[in-house]
C-alpha cells in the first residue's frame, strides 16, 4: 500500500526575477508554479546530498593514495566543487 505524504503549506518571498522564471518555467511544463518549485527544492536537496557524498569519497581516496601526484589531484578536487576553480 502506497503512503501518502502529508503536504505542509510553506509561505515564501522570492525576488521577481526569480518568479517570473518560475512561471515561466511551469507554463512551459503545463504545471503549476508550486509544483516547480517543489521540483527545484528536491533537485537541489539531492544535488547537495551528492556534493557531500563525493567529498567523503574524495577524503577516502586521499587516505589511501600513494602517490604524491595523485594526492595532489585529490587535495584540489574539494577546491574545484567548492569554488567552481
Amino acid at each position: 500500500m502506497a503512503t501518502i505524504e502529508k503536504m505542509v503549506r510553506q509561505s515564501i518571498s522570492i525576488p521577481s526575477r526569480l518568479a517570473k522564471q518560475v512561471k515561466a518555467l511551469a507554463k512551459n511544463q503545463r504545471t503549476s508554479s508550486n509544483r516547480v518549485l517543489v521540483e527545484l527544492i528536491e533537485t537541489g536537496l539531492e544535488s547537495k546530498k551528492e556534493e557531500k557524498r563525493r567529498f567523503f569519497a574524495l577524503a577516502d581516496q586521499l587516505t589511501t593514495a600513494i602517490d604524491p601526484s595523485e594526492r595532489q589531484r585529490i587535495k584540489e578536487e574539494p577546491a574545484r566543487l567548492t569554488f567552481g576553480e
